[in-house]
Protein backbone atom coordinates (compact mmCIF):
# COMPACT_ATOMS: atom_id res chain seq x y z
CA UNK A 1 0.00 0.00 0.00
CA UNK A 2 1.38 3.00 -1.02
CA UNK A 3 1.67 5.74 1.61
CA UNK A 4 0.50 9.62 1.35
CA UNK A 5 1.32 11.94 3.58
CA UNK A 6 -0.68 15.47 3.54
CA UNK A 7 1.11 18.83 5.08
CA UNK A 8 -1.26 21.23 6.46
CA UNK A 9 -4.68 20.02 8.06
CA UNK A 10 -7.23 22.32 6.80
CA UNK A 11 -9.84 22.54 4.33
CA UNK A 12 -7.58 21.28 1.37
CA UNK A 13 -5.43 19.23 3.43
CA UNK A 14 -8.12 17.35 5.25
CA UNK A 15 -10.54 17.16 1.76
CA UNK A 16 -6.84 15.57 0.06
CA UNK A 17 -6.92 13.17 3.18
CA UNK A 18 -10.14 11.30 2.51
CA UNK A 19 -9.62 11.08 -1.08
CA UNK A 20 -6.38 9.61 -0.85
CA UNK A 21 -7.90 7.33 1.98
CA UNK A 22 -10.57 6.90 -0.24
CA UNK A 23 -8.78 5.29 -2.97
CA UNK A 24 -6.98 2.93 -0.91
CA UNK A 25 -3.62 4.74 0.06
CA UNK A 26 -1.63 4.30 3.44
CA UNK A 27 -2.47 8.25 4.74
CA UNK A 28 -0.61 10.39 7.52
CA UNK A 29 -1.33 14.49 8.44
CA UNK A 30 0.61 16.36 9.73
CA UNK A 31 -0.10 20.13 10.94
CA UNK A 32 2.56 22.36 12.90
CA UNK A 33 -0.20 24.51 14.26
CA UNK A 34 -3.34 23.14 15.66
CA UNK A 35 -6.35 21.64 14.10
CA UNK A 36 -9.55 22.59 14.08
CA UNK A 37 -11.95 20.46 16.13
CA UNK A 38 -14.12 19.75 13.50
CA UNK A 39 -11.40 18.76 10.67
CA UNK A 40 -10.40 16.66 13.90
CA UNK A 41 -13.69 14.51 14.11
CA UNK A 42 -13.25 13.77 10.02
CA UNK A 43 -10.23 12.45 10.04
CA UNK A 44 -11.09 10.31 13.47
CA UNK A 45 -14.23 9.27 11.42
CA UNK A 46 -12.44 8.02 8.68
CA UNK A 47 -9.29 6.26 10.43
CA UNK A 48 -7.10 8.40 9.42
CA UNK A 49 -3.84 8.97 11.63
CA UNK A 50 -2.94 12.70 12.35
CA UNK A 51 -0.43 14.91 14.37
CA UNK A 52 -0.29 18.86 15.48
CA UNK A 53 2.28 21.18 16.70
CA UNK A 54 5.05 19.38 15.21
CA UNK A 55 6.10 17.81 12.02
CA UNK A 56 7.70 13.64 13.17
CA UNK A 57 10.30 13.16 10.39
CA UNK A 58 10.24 9.38 10.60
CA UNK A 59 6.45 9.65 9.96
CA UNK A 60 6.97 11.66 6.71
CA UNK A 61 9.65 11.41 5.16
CA UNK A 62 8.73 7.88 4.58
CA UNK A 63 6.16 8.93 2.14
CA UNK A 64 5.82 8.20 -1.86
CA UNK A 65 4.19 11.26 -2.61
CA UNK A 66 3.47 14.47 -0.74
CA UNK A 67 0.74 16.73 -0.96
CA UNK A 68 1.39 20.38 0.55
CA UNK A 69 -1.49 22.36 1.50
CA UNK A 70 -1.00 26.10 -0.41
CA UNK A 71 -0.50 28.13 2.78
CA UNK A 72 2.93 26.35 3.25
CA UNK A 73 5.77 28.12 1.64
CA UNK A 74 8.09 26.18 0.19
CA UNK A 75 10.70 27.68 2.22
CA UNK A 76 9.48 25.86 5.27
CA UNK A 77 11.76 23.45 6.59
CA UNK A 78 10.32 20.31 6.42
CA UNK A 79 9.09 21.03 2.69
CA UNK A 80 13.01 21.78 2.20
CA UNK A 81 13.34 18.28 3.63
CA UNK A 82 11.35 16.87 2.08
CA UNK A 83 12.58 17.83 -1.35
CA UNK A 84 16.43 16.96 -0.18
CA UNK A 85 14.79 13.17 0.27
CA UNK A 86 13.66 13.54 -3.28
CA UNK A 87 9.79 13.16 -2.52
CA UNK A 88 7.30 14.74 -4.95
CA UNK A 89 5.07 17.25 -3.65
CA UNK A 90 1.59 18.18 -5.59
CA UNK A 91 -1.19 20.04 -4.77
CA UNK A 92 -4.75 18.69 -3.32
CA UNK A 93 -6.01 20.25 -6.84
CA UNK A 94 -3.29 18.12 -8.81
CA UNK A 95 -4.21 14.73 -6.32
CA UNK A 96 -8.54 15.21 -7.06
CA UNK A 97 -8.14 15.59 -10.77
CA UNK A 98 -6.62 11.91 -10.85
CA UNK A 99 -9.49 10.73 -9.50
CA UNK A 100 -12.53 12.69 -11.79
CA UNK A 101 -13.34 12.84 -15.11
CA UNK A 102 -15.52 15.79 -14.54
CA UNK A 103 -15.48 19.31 -16.58
CA UNK A 104 -13.04 21.70 -15.05
CA UNK A 105 -13.94 25.44 -15.04
CA UNK A 106 -10.77 27.21 -13.62
CA UNK A 107 -10.30 30.91 -12.59
CA UNK A 108 -7.39 33.15 -11.49
CA UNK A 109 -5.96 36.25 -11.28
CA UNK A 110 -4.46 39.35 -8.66
CA UNK A 111 -7.67 40.29 -8.28
CA UNK A 112 -11.38 39.58 -8.85
CA UNK A 113 -11.20 35.48 -8.85
CA UNK A 114 -13.41 35.22 -5.97
CA UNK A 115 -16.32 37.44 -7.22
CA UNK A 116 -16.04 35.93 -10.64
CA UNK A 117 -15.98 32.36 -9.69
CA UNK A 118 -19.09 33.08 -7.64
CA UNK A 119 -20.78 34.44 -10.21
CA UNK A 120 -19.93 31.69 -12.77
CA UNK A 121 -20.86 28.82 -10.22
CA UNK A 122 -24.09 31.29 -9.45
CA UNK A 123 -25.17 30.72 -13.32
CA UNK A 124 -23.75 27.06 -13.78
CA UNK A 125 -26.30 26.51 -10.61
CA UNK A 126 -29.34 28.84 -11.82
CA UNK A 127 -28.92 26.91 -15.02
CA UNK A 128 -29.48 24.00 -13.34
CA UNK A 129 -26.52 22.63 -13.94
CA UNK A 130 -24.46 19.75 -11.77
CA UNK A 131 -22.29 21.78 -10.33
CA UNK A 132 -19.43 22.19 -7.21
CA UNK A 133 -17.89 24.99 -5.75
CA UNK A 134 -14.03 24.31 -4.86
CA UNK A 135 -10.62 25.52 -4.68
CA UNK A 136 -10.25 28.92 -2.20
CA UNK A 137 -14.00 28.94 -1.53
CA UNK A 138 -16.48 26.30 -0.82
CA UNK A 139 -15.60 22.73 0.46
CA UNK A 140 -12.10 20.93 -1.18
CA UNK A 141 -12.41 19.87 -4.39
CA UNK A 142 -11.17 16.16 -3.05
CA UNK A 143 -13.47 16.55 -0.92
CA UNK A 144 -16.16 16.52 -3.50
CA UNK A 145 -14.79 14.22 -5.39
CA UNK A 146 -14.70 11.83 -2.76
CA UNK A 147 -17.79 12.36 -0.94
CA UNK A 148 -19.93 14.63 -3.10
CA UNK A 149 -19.09 14.44 -7.26
CA UNK A 150 -20.57 16.66 -9.31
CA UNK A 151 -20.46 16.89 -13.00
CA UNK A 152 -18.61 20.23 -13.53
CA UNK A 153 -16.79 21.64 -10.88
CA UNK A 154 -16.05 25.84 -10.63
CA UNK A 155 -12.36 26.24 -9.21
CA UNK A 156 -11.05 29.74 -7.81
CA UNK A 157 -7.08 29.10 -7.76
CA UNK A 158 -4.62 31.22 -6.43
CA UNK A 159 -0.86 31.04 -7.81
CA UNK A 160 0.24 28.66 -4.76
CA UNK A 161 -2.47 26.22 -5.56
CA UNK A 162 -1.05 26.66 -9.35
CA UNK A 163 2.65 26.02 -8.21
CA UNK A 164 2.07 22.13 -7.43
CA UNK A 165 -0.09 21.04 -10.35
CA UNK A 166 1.64 19.46 -13.02
CA UNK A 167 -0.87 16.75 -15.31
CA UNK A 168 -4.51 18.81 -14.05
CA UNK A 169 -6.09 20.32 -16.75
CA UNK A 170 -8.92 23.35 -17.06
CA UNK A 171 -11.38 22.54 -19.40
CA UNK A 172 -12.09 26.37 -19.66
CA UNK A 173 -9.38 28.42 -18.00
CA UNK A 174 -10.16 31.81 -17.03
CA UNK A 175 -7.60 34.05 -16.11
CA UNK A 176 -8.63 37.99 -15.18
CA UNK A 177 -5.16 39.83 -14.71
CA UNK A 178 -1.98 39.89 -13.31
CA UNK A 179 -0.65 42.37 -10.49
CA UNK A 180 1.86 42.41 -8.22
CA UNK A 181 0.69 39.95 -5.01
CA UNK A 182 2.23 37.90 -2.64
CA UNK A 183 5.67 39.13 -3.92
CA UNK A 184 7.19 37.62 -0.26
CA UNK A 185 6.32 34.10 -1.86
CA UNK A 186 8.37 34.46 -4.86
CA UNK A 187 11.41 35.91 -3.69
CA UNK A 188 9.89 39.39 -4.57
CA UNK A 189 10.22 38.65 -8.21
CA UNK A 190 7.27 39.70 -10.29
CA UNK A 191 8.31 37.34 -13.52
CA UNK A 192 8.23 34.28 -10.92
CA UNK A 193 4.47 35.19 -9.52
CA UNK A 194 3.45 35.59 -12.96
CA UNK A 195 4.93 31.98 -14.38
CA UNK A 196 2.68 30.35 -11.56
CA UNK A 197 -0.18 32.46 -12.64
CA UNK A 198 0.34 31.29 -16.37
CA UNK A 199 0.06 27.79 -15.20
CA UNK A 200 -3.79 28.05 -15.53
CA UNK A 201 -3.52 26.79 -19.47
CA UNK A 202 -0.62 24.25 -18.73
CA UNK A 203 -1.78 20.72 -20.61
CA UNK A 204 -4.48 22.09 -22.36
CA UNK A 205 -5.26 21.20 -25.90
CA UNK A 206 -7.69 22.41 -28.46
CA UNK A 207 -10.94 21.58 -27.27
CA UNK A 208 -10.58 23.75 -24.45
CA UNK A 209 -10.81 27.25 -23.83
CA UNK A 210 -8.96 30.15 -22.85
CA UNK A 211 -10.82 33.26 -21.36
CA UNK A 212 -8.53 36.30 -20.71
CA UNK A 213 -8.83 40.43 -20.28
CA UNK A 214 -6.90 41.27 -23.64
CA UNK A 215 -6.15 44.77 -21.82
CA UNK A 216 -3.77 43.59 -19.30
CA UNK A 217 -0.17 44.42 -20.43
CA UNK A 218 1.71 41.35 -18.83
CA UNK A 219 -0.96 39.31 -20.02
CA UNK A 220 -0.23 40.39 -22.88
CA UNK A 221 3.73 40.10 -22.82
CA UNK A 222 3.21 36.60 -21.64
CA UNK A 223 0.71 35.23 -24.10
CA UNK A 224 3.64 35.75 -26.65
CA UNK A 225 5.53 33.17 -24.86
CA UNK A 226 3.26 29.80 -25.04
CA UNK A 227 2.28 28.08 -27.97
CA UNK A 228 -1.36 28.04 -26.73
CA UNK A 229 -3.61 24.75 -28.41
CA UNK A 230 -6.55 25.90 -27.03
CA UNK A 231 -9.26 28.21 -28.04
CA UNK A 232 -8.36 31.77 -27.16
CA UNK A 233 -11.70 33.70 -25.95
CA UNK A 234 -10.19 37.51 -25.05
CA UNK A 235 -11.88 39.57 -23.53
CA UNK A 236 -11.93 44.12 -23.05
CA UNK A 237 -14.01 46.79 -21.90
CA UNK A 238 -13.82 48.26 -24.93
CA UNK A 239 -14.76 46.68 -28.79
CA UNK A 240 -11.95 45.95 -30.61
CA UNK A 241 -11.07 43.43 -33.35
CA UNK A 242 -11.24 39.63 -31.92
CA UNK A 243 -12.80 40.62 -28.87
CA UNK A 244 -15.17 37.92 -27.84
CA UNK A 245 -16.96 39.83 -25.35
CA UNK A 246 -16.47 43.88 -24.48
CA UNK A 247 -19.06 47.08 -23.39
CA UNK A 248 -20.01 49.39 -26.47
CA UNK A 249 -22.26 52.07 -26.35
CA UNK A 250 -23.70 51.14 -22.96
CA UNK A 251 -24.11 47.54 -24.43
CA UNK A 252 -22.94 44.66 -22.17
CA UNK A 253 -21.62 42.03 -25.61
CA UNK A 254 -20.40 38.83 -25.82
CA UNK A 255 -19.98 37.88 -29.92
CA UNK A 256 -19.83 34.12 -29.40
CA UNK A 257 -19.92 31.22 -29.85
CA UNK A 258 -23.68 32.50 -28.83
CA UNK A 259 -24.47 36.30 -29.44
CA UNK A 260 -25.85 37.94 -26.50
CA UNK A 261 -26.03 41.35 -25.42
CA UNK A 262 -27.78 43.10 -22.55
CA UNK A 263 -28.09 46.96 -20.69
CA UNK A 264 -24.92 47.45 -18.72
CA UNK A 265 -27.56 49.04 -16.32
CA UNK A 266 -28.78 45.73 -16.01
CA UNK A 267 -25.71 43.92 -14.46
CA UNK A 268 -25.79 43.40 -10.88
CA UNK A 269 -22.63 44.09 -10.20
CA UNK A 270 -21.19 47.84 -10.46
CA UNK A 271 -17.76 49.40 -10.94
CA UNK A 272 -15.15 49.01 -13.59
CA UNK A 273 -13.72 46.23 -12.37
CA UNK A 274 -17.51 44.35 -12.00
CA UNK A 275 -17.20 44.77 -15.90
CA UNK A 276 -14.13 42.59 -16.02
CA UNK A 277 -15.59 39.87 -13.88
CA UNK A 278 -19.18 40.24 -15.55
CA UNK A 279 -17.78 39.61 -18.98
CA UNK A 280 -15.23 36.56 -18.20
CA UNK A 281 -18.48 35.13 -16.25
CA UNK A 282 -20.65 35.55 -18.81
CA UNK A 283 -18.49 34.34 -22.47
CA UNK A 284 -17.63 31.16 -19.26
CA UNK A 285 -21.47 30.20 -19.15
CA UNK A 286 -22.15 31.15 -23.01
CA UNK A 287 -19.12 28.29 -24.07
CA UNK A 288 -20.09 25.53 -21.45
CA UNK A 289 -24.14 26.05 -23.98
CA UNK A 290 -26.23 27.91 -20.75
CA UNK A 291 -29.26 29.82 -22.47
CA UNK A 292 -28.60 33.46 -23.38
CA UNK A 293 -31.45 33.99 -20.94
CA UNK A 294 -30.85 31.98 -18.23
CA UNK A 295 -27.49 34.07 -18.64
CA UNK A 296 -28.95 37.43 -18.53
CA UNK A 297 -30.98 36.86 -15.63
CA UNK A 298 -27.72 35.48 -13.59
CA UNK A 299 -25.80 38.38 -14.31
CA UNK A 300 -28.75 40.87 -12.93
CA UNK A 301 -29.96 38.96 -9.94
CA UNK A 302 -26.50 38.28 -8.45
CA UNK A 303 -25.79 39.64 -4.83
CA UNK A 304 -22.00 39.96 -4.42
CA UNK A 305 -19.48 38.48 -2.33
CA UNK A 306 -18.52 38.70 0.89
CA UNK A 307 -16.01 41.17 1.94
CA UNK A 308 -15.40 42.55 -1.77
CA UNK A 309 -16.76 46.22 -1.60
CA UNK A 310 -19.73 44.79 0.65
CA UNK A 311 -22.28 47.72 2.02
CA UNK A 312 -22.70 47.65 5.72
CA UNK A 313 -24.67 50.24 6.96
CA UNK A 314 -24.83 53.71 7.36
CA UNK A 315 -24.26 55.44 10.02
CA UNK A 316 -25.38 59.19 10.83
CA UNK A 317 -25.25 60.02 7.05
CA UNK A 318 -21.81 57.95 6.31
CA UNK A 319 -21.83 54.73 4.67
CA UNK A 320 -19.27 51.95 5.30
CA UNK A 321 -17.83 49.50 2.85
CA UNK A 322 -16.00 46.23 4.10
CA UNK A 323 -13.16 45.30 1.57
CA UNK A 324 -10.99 43.18 3.40
CA UNK A 325 -10.76 40.77 0.36
CA UNK A 326 -8.43 43.86 -1.20
CA UNK A 327 -5.23 42.35 0.30
CA UNK A 328 -3.02 43.38 -2.30
CA UNK A 329 -2.43 47.66 -4.20
CA UNK A 330 -4.61 46.53 -7.43
CA UNK A 331 -7.69 45.54 -5.46
CA UNK A 332 -7.54 48.69 -3.29
CA UNK A 333 -7.30 50.44 -6.45
CA UNK A 334 -10.26 49.32 -7.65
CA UNK A 335 -12.38 49.80 -4.81
CA UNK A 336 -11.26 53.57 -4.44
CA UNK A 337 -11.87 53.99 -8.42
CA UNK A 338 -15.21 53.14 -8.00
CA UNK A 339 -15.67 55.53 -4.88
CA UNK A 340 -17.99 59.02 -5.31
CA UNK A 341 -18.03 60.50 -2.28
CA UNK A 342 -15.14 61.49 -0.38
CA UNK A 343 -13.53 58.64 1.17
CA UNK A 344 -11.89 57.61 5.22
CA UNK A 345 -9.40 54.74 3.68
CA UNK A 346 -8.49 51.63 6.42
CA UNK A 347 -4.97 50.55 4.91
CA UNK A 348 -2.64 48.04 6.68
CA UNK A 349 -1.85 44.73 7.56
CA UNK A 350 1.05 42.31 6.56
CA UNK A 351 2.74 44.05 4.16
CA UNK A 352 3.97 41.67 0.60
CA UNK A 353 6.30 43.81 -0.96
CA UNK A 354 3.48 46.18 -2.04
CA UNK A 355 4.59 49.65 -3.89
CA UNK A 356 1.58 51.53 -2.80
CA UNK A 357 2.71 54.09 -6.11
CA UNK A 358 -0.06 53.06 -7.99
CA UNK A 359 -2.97 54.80 -5.52
CA UNK A 360 -1.08 57.15 -4.77
CA UNK A 361 -3.05 60.14 -6.81
CA UNK A 362 -6.67 58.22 -6.30
CA UNK A 363 -5.86 58.28 -2.86
CA UNK A 364 -4.73 62.56 -2.84
CA UNK A 365 -8.00 62.62 -5.59
CA UNK A 366 -10.65 60.67 -3.42
CA UNK A 367 -9.42 60.69 0.44
CA UNK A 368 -10.12 62.99 3.26
CA UNK A 369 -8.06 61.10 6.24
CA UNK A 370 -5.95 57.52 6.26
CA UNK A 371 -6.34 54.92 9.29
CA UNK A 372 -3.55 52.70 9.88
CA UNK A 373 -4.59 49.19 11.33
CA UNK A 374 -1.42 47.00 11.63
CA UNK A 375 1.09 46.04 13.85
CA UNK A 376 4.01 47.62 11.48
CA UNK A 377 3.15 50.99 9.73
CA UNK A 378 6.08 52.41 9.46
CA UNK A 379 6.16 51.90 5.65
CA UNK A 380 2.40 53.29 5.00
CA UNK A 381 3.77 56.52 7.07
CA UNK A 382 6.37 56.74 5.12
CA UNK A 383 4.72 57.08 1.77
CA UNK A 384 1.40 58.39 2.83
CA UNK A 385 2.57 60.87 5.24
CA UNK A 386 4.38 63.55 2.59
CA UNK A 387 0.74 63.93 1.05
CA UNK A 388 -0.86 66.03 4.08
CA UNK A 389 -3.41 64.58 3.71
CA UNK A 390 -5.07 63.90 8.05
CA UNK A 391 -4.09 60.10 9.36
CA UNK A 392 -4.64 57.87 12.57
CA UNK A 393 -2.56 54.80 13.74
CA UNK A 394 -4.35 51.86 14.89
CA UNK A 395 -3.99 48.58 16.26
CA UNK A 396 -6.99 47.06 17.08
CA UNK A 397 -10.33 47.06 14.92
CA UNK A 398 -12.21 48.64 17.98
CA UNK A 399 -9.87 51.85 17.60
CA UNK A 400 -9.72 51.50 13.88
CA UNK A 401 -13.92 51.99 13.85
CA UNK A 402 -13.70 54.65 16.45
CA UNK A 403 -10.86 56.47 14.43
CA UNK A 404 -12.69 56.48 11.81
CA UNK A 405 -15.79 57.57 13.34
CA UNK A 406 -14.15 60.70 14.53
CA UNK A 407 -12.86 61.79 10.88
CA UNK A 408 -15.86 60.87 9.03
CA UNK A 409 -17.90 63.87 7.90
CA UNK A 410 -21.75 63.57 6.84
CA UNK A 411 -21.53 62.21 2.78
CA UNK A 412 -18.35 60.32 3.09
CA UNK A 413 -17.57 57.01 2.92
CA UNK A 414 -15.46 54.86 5.35
CA UNK A 415 -13.36 52.08 3.10
CA UNK A 416 -12.27 49.02 4.75
CA UNK A 417 -9.67 48.30 1.51
CA UNK A 418 -6.25 47.59 3.17
CA UNK A 419 -3.67 46.27 0.71
CA UNK A 420 -1.83 43.82 2.88
CA UNK A 421 -2.59 40.32 4.38
CA UNK A 422 -4.24 40.23 7.77
CA UNK A 423 -1.98 38.08 9.92
CA UNK A 424 -0.60 40.34 11.73
CA UNK A 425 -3.42 41.17 13.87
CA UNK A 426 -6.33 38.92 12.61
CA UNK A 427 -7.07 35.01 11.69
CA UNK A 428 -7.78 35.47 8.09
CA UNK A 429 -9.37 38.72 5.83
CA UNK A 430 -12.36 37.18 6.96
CA UNK A 431 -12.30 37.82 9.97
CA UNK A 432 -10.22 41.62 9.68
CA UNK A 433 -14.36 41.89 7.93
CA UNK A 434 -16.30 40.28 10.31
CA UNK A 435 -14.68 42.60 12.97
CA UNK A 436 -15.31 45.75 10.73
CA UNK A 437 -19.18 45.15 10.70
CA UNK A 438 -19.61 44.38 13.97
CA UNK A 439 -17.88 47.46 15.32
CA UNK A 440 -19.82 49.61 12.70
CA UNK A 441 -23.03 48.03 13.46
CA UNK A 442 -22.74 48.41 17.07
CA UNK A 443 -21.84 52.33 16.61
Amino acid sequence: MDRIVILGAAESGVGAAVLAKKEGFDVFVSDMGKIKAHYKEMLNERGIAWEEGQHTEDLILNAKEIIKSPGIPDKAAMVQKVRAAGIPIISEIEFAGRYTDSKMVCITGSNGKTTTTSLIYHIFKNAGYDVGLAGNIGNSLALQVAEDPHAIYVIELSSFQLDNMYNFRANIAVLLNITPDHLDRYDFKMQNYTDSKMRIIRNQTKDDAFVFWNDDPVIARELKKYNIESRLCPFSILKKDGMIGYIADGEYVIEEPTPFNMEQEELSLTGKHNLYNSLAAGITADLSGIDSEQIRKSLSNFKGVEHRLESVCDVRGVHYVNDSKATNVDACWYALDSMKTPVILILGGLDKGNDYEAIRELVRQKCRGLVFLGVDNRKLHEFFDPMGIPTAEVHSMRDCVTECYRMAQPGDTVLLSPCCASFDLFKNMEDRGEQFKEYVRAL
